[in-house]
């Protein structure tokens, strides 16, 4: 699940959707070969293609070797085996301390170009330096490239062929599928041990995900953000990983009054305590207010499931790998094993 600010933004995005669908049938290119991913293996002269959550078919004359994708995105990539394919990156990469943002996993960030650090941040002189052959990026509302500014899209979109894999409305296993079927497409092996140990952990941690609720039941979750002004719940019915929490047994809130693009409901600090709530997941990156900041909301503090100290730091957008999602359910096990009813 995103965060509620750059939720706002991609409702607004979602507005020039259209413009952005055709642009990007455009550049795909209509080369011939099958549908699907073009199989992994053997050298990189063979026809490539692979057909996208636009259901738009990239083909190009070769597989590219040249990719540049969103911070998130190219860490994902690296968990399934890519490395020397990936040169450049944007997104939240680098802390303002120069410590690595946990977002770019286990991308090696010194070794690729940053075209952008923040949301609406996108060099395009850079990116045409790089020599793209492939921009790879997550798809939240159909049509719209995440972290692709609209204000220059038209410049970016042209240098070369664009994937993007839908990360809302769907359960997280299926991003984390259709970005190991890329990953393959563009030559790595999914059945080296790094992927499949990965593979093994994630479901072995999604059915401790099932164990805990069968053996604490009736434990209410609520998935959450805070700002200044506003306290955000969001939605299981939108967010992937929470769909797929959702799927594994978990009791989510649903919020009943959402916002455009339903991802979540904005409430004021003074109504935070209108869904009841065990333990609260809370969004943990440096968008969001962390618990330290929260002490000073009164509203806060007076939550059943905070007072029992039954919050748990939530990864609002997920890495979409075996490798980046299987953390986020051991965690959430945990959480859940260990929380009482407070609701």
């Amino acid at each position: 699940m995103l965060d509620p600010v750059t939720a706002r933004r991609l409702s607004r995005r979602s507005l020039l959707a259209g413009g952005a669908v055709t642009l990007a049938a455009l550049v795909a290119g209509c080369g011939g070969g099958d549908d699907a991913a073009a199989p992994a293996g053997g050298s990189t002269g063979g026809p490539w293609s692979f057909t996208d959550d636009r259901n738009e078919k990239v083909s190009a004359g070769s597989r590219p070797t040249r990719v540049v994708a969103f911070t998130g995105t190219a860490a994902a990539l690296v968990d399934f085996g890519l490395d020397k394919q990936l040169v450049g990156v944007f997104g939240e990469t680098k802390r303002a301390d120069g410590s690595v943002d946990p977002q770019a996993g286990d991308l090696n960030v010194e070794s690729v170009e940053i075209l952008g650090n923040v949301w609406g941040e996108f060099s395009v002189e850079k990116y045409a330096a790089l020599r793209p052959e492939l921009l790879v990026t997550h798809q939240y509302d159909p049509g719209a490239l995440w972290y692709v500014p609209d204000e220059s899209k038209n410049k970016i979109l042209p240098l070369a062929p664009s994937v993007a894999i839908t990360t809302a409305r769907v359960p997280m296993t299926k991003p984390i599928e259709r970005y190991a079927q890329l990953a393959e497409s563009l030559g790595a092996d999914l059945s080296a041990k790094k992927v499949t140990e990965a593979k093994a952990r994630f479901e072995a941690a999604a059915e401790s995900v099932r164990q805990a609720v069968k053996a604490n039941p009736g434990i209410k979750v609520m998935a959450s953000s805070g700002s200044p002004d506003l306290f955000y719940v969001s939605n299981p019915k939108v967010s992937t990983d929470l769909m797929y929490f959702a799927e594994l047994g978990v009791d989510i809130v649903v919020p009943t009054k959402l916002e455009s693009g339903d991802y979540f409901e904005a409430l004021s600090w003074e109504n935070t305590g209108k869904f009841p709530a065990d333990l609260i997941l809370l969004d943990n990156r440096s968008t969001a207010l962390q618990p330290k900041d929260l002490a000073a909301k009164p509203t806060w503090a007076q939550l059943p499931a905070v007072k029992a100290n039954q919050v748990t730091p939530w990864d609002a957008v997920p890495r979409f790998s075996y490798a980046g999602a299987a953390p986020l359910l051991e965690n959430l096990a945990t959480a859940i094993r260990a929380a009482k009813k407070v609701s």
